[in-house]
Parts: C-alpha cells; structure tokens; sequence
C-alpha cells in the first residue's frame, strides 16, 4: 500500500479533480445570489431580476436579489469580490461598477479587471432625456436654448456623484455648452419621484427606469442616447437627429463572478444566460424596458470592460466628477 509516494499523490489529485469535476457537472445545486450594488427599482435591478427568473426557471433553483447599495456601487462589488468563487454569487455588473468608478475612487477596494470573472454581457440601456412637464420645451434644441439663457438655473438629478446618469449628463453637458447643476441622489428612484415633483428639471438616465413615466405623461422625453430611435419610444428623436451626431452614451450591464471561478462554470451561466438572452419573452420584456439584449462570449464581455474604463476617464477628469 502507498502511503506517501508518487502514486498516493497522483491519486489524490485525480480523487480532487473528481470532486471538482462533478461539483460543477451539478452546478447549481442550492440557490445563487445575484447582487445588485443599486437600490431596488432601477435599471440594474429590473435586468436583474429578469435574468434571475429566466435561471430559475431553467435551472430550478432560486436566484435570490440582494440588493447592496453605496458608493457608487462599490459596496456591493466589493462584497462579490470578497465572496467565494464557487458560482453561487453573481454581481450584476454595470457601466458604474465596472467602467467608471476605477477613475472616480483612487482607492478603490476591487479591481473591475482583476477581480471579477466576466460572464456575460447581458444588455445596453440607451439614456433618455427626459424633463418635469412645466419644462416648455418642444424639442432638445428648444431645451438647449432655454438652459443657456439661464444657466445655472436648471438642476438635473442622477443615482449619486459619479452614476451613470451623472456621467451621461455631464458629457451632454461639456457637447452642448450647458450650465446645469447636478443634484445627486442615493439611487435611480427618489431621483425620478423628485422630477416628477418638479424639485428638479431633468434628468439623463436609463430607459427602463423612466419608461413608464413617459408614457402616462408624467415626464417628457426630449431625446434618446442611442444610434437609433427605440422601438418602444418610437417619437423620441436620438441626439445625432437633434443635431449632436457624435454624441452616443448607452448605459450597459453584465453579470460578472469572483476571480478564479471555475471555467465550467463560467461558461455555463454564461451559456445559459444567453439562451435567456435569445428567446422571444425575455426579447420582448427587454425591449419594453428600453434595453436591447448583447449576447456574447466571457472574452469578448471582459474586453468590453477593458476598453469603457479607458473611454470615460478622460470624460470623468474633464467634467471633474467627485465620488461621494
């Protein structure tokens, strides 16, 4: 009997690689945690929880939201960063998380690069401009001008110094040579509930959160971010039609996992997530919400984050967007 010669070892090794073997051959077999580092309402937590129903429904296993916000998202990065790389707990990434906050938090905890496992790019959200209804303005460059008459009257609210919509509106700002104060808030939500009080006059962010408002009149919107015109907003002009042609500022999301989770298991989210992705109700339910779905391989999701965090740091340094 071998005790400690070359054999017991090979055999332990094979024995080990067995047992990770079959523990991803029966991933998932408990409930997974999907944290989404906003509060709940906004446009990572709608996409969120319906990439979480379609897993469960594939899988027959929970996927349970938890909702971590602060700092930008940070906080709840940094706890997926921390977590065990085992595939039980997921970050729904986003353009925040992963693309910007590298610029706005010089000691920031996670490494959006380093510390994550890229799985799947789960979708772009094309900003919508949209402004409280006492705004009297019929078109974008009828707001523009308005706002430049009165600079610094105009307030616009985002989900916190340096979220998406701050970012998005602060390049609109430097491509239109507006003066417009930010008033930031802790999330997408109470951001929207104060336009809709007229407490503030616009607001540049995500379709998904603002859809609803837009359509029952509670809000106008006076453009989109995107290339094209979206289905769902049909009579909503985009930035290059309103006369901005080189303005392009979707907001994007991806579900990412903690360095060093295994390849198998990676590739099956990811794999499953995109077949999610492909089918005709969560299509449709995507497009209701404003997003537009971005199927595509871990590689070319963790190249996507490579190249948004060279793009917004220089827009982040000339508008000198401060982090809370």
């Amino acid at each position: 009997m071998w005790r400690n010669g070359p054999a017991a070892m090979l055999l332990l090794a094979a024995l080990c690689c067995s047992g990770a073997a079959t523990a991803q051959a029966t991933y998932p077999n408990k409930p997974i945690r999907m944290v989404v580092p906003f509060t709940p309402g906004g446009s990572t937590d709608i996409l969120a929880r319906a990439i979480g129903l379609e897993l469960s429904k594939a899988w027959g296993q929970a996927v349970v939201i938890d909702n971590v916000p602060g700092a930008g998202g940070s906080i709840g990065a940094d706890k997926v960063a921390k977590a065990p790389a085992d595939g039980y707990t997921l970050l729904m990434g986003h353009i925040g998380t992963l693309a910007v906050n590298p610029s706005l938090y010089p000691n920031l905890s996670y490494d959006p690069v380093k510390s994550f496992a890229p799985v799947a790019w789960v979708a772009r959200v094309p900003n919508v401009l949209v402004v409280h209804p006492s705004v009297k303005a019929a078109s974008l460059k009828d707001f523009i001008s308005q706002v430049k008459t009165r600079p610094g009257q105009f307030n616009y609210g985002s989900g916190g110094n340096g979220s998406a919509a701050n970012l998005a509106t602060e390049y609109f700002k430097m491509q239109t040579g507006t003066a417009i104060v930010h008033i930031p808030y802790r999330g997408t939500v109470p951001a929207v509930t104060d336009l809709m009080g007229g407490q503030i006059q616009m607001l540049f962010t995500g379709a998904p959160a603002v859809l609803g408002q837009v359509r029952t009149g509670q809000l106008r919107a006076l453009a989109v971010s995107s290339p094209k015109r979206l289905d769902i907003l049909p009579d909503v002009p985009t930035m290059a039609e309103s006369g901005y042609k080189d303005f392009e500022a979707d907001q994007w999301y991806g579900v990412v996992a903690p360095a060093g989770t295994p390849k198998d298991i990676v590739a099956k989210l990811n794999i499953q997530i995109n077949q999610a992705l492909a089918s005709a109700e969560l299509k449709s339910r995507l497009n209701n919400e404003g997003a537009i779905a971005a199927p595509t391989t871990p590689e070319a999701f963790g190249q996507h984050i490579v190249r948004e965090i060279a793009r917004w740091k220089p827009v982040i340094q000339s508008g000198r967007v401060k982090a809370d």
